[in-house]
């Protein structure tokens, strides 16, 4: 028999990433990039070119290896494609910290 686990909403989490909640952010910035990317038909060098990274660096943090690359600097790029870019701070429901978290509109 299969052994199966309930998965926490964050892979990251599940296979015991350090700071999951960011690596979550970050993967779900960098989808929304790539998906930009994808519906305008570019090819990488093109994106790079409008976000101002080497076409390697761009396809190495399309691919998941984002680990040098801020939050904001993804924020940045999105910006760079057009996209308002919104922070919304508020109070936890959480008695620890609060979390962090997408919404893509």
């Amino acid at each position: 028999m299969i052994e199966v686990e309930r998965s926490s909403g964050n892979v990251y989490e599940d296979i015991g990433v350090e700071n999951p909640e960011e690596m979550l952010l970050k993967a779900q910035l960098v989808g929304r990039i790539q998906q930009i990317i994808a519906d305008r038909g570019w090819k990488q060098q093109e994106a790079a070119r409008v976000i101002g990274m080497s076409q390697p660096k761009l396809s190495n943090m399309l691919r998941g290896h984002f680990h040098g690359i801020t939050e904001f600097k993804m924020m940045e790029y999105l910006r760079l494609l057009g996209c308002d870019v919104q922070i919304v701070v508020g109070p936890s429901h959480l008695p620890e910290a609060g979390r962090l978290g997408v919404v893509m509109a």
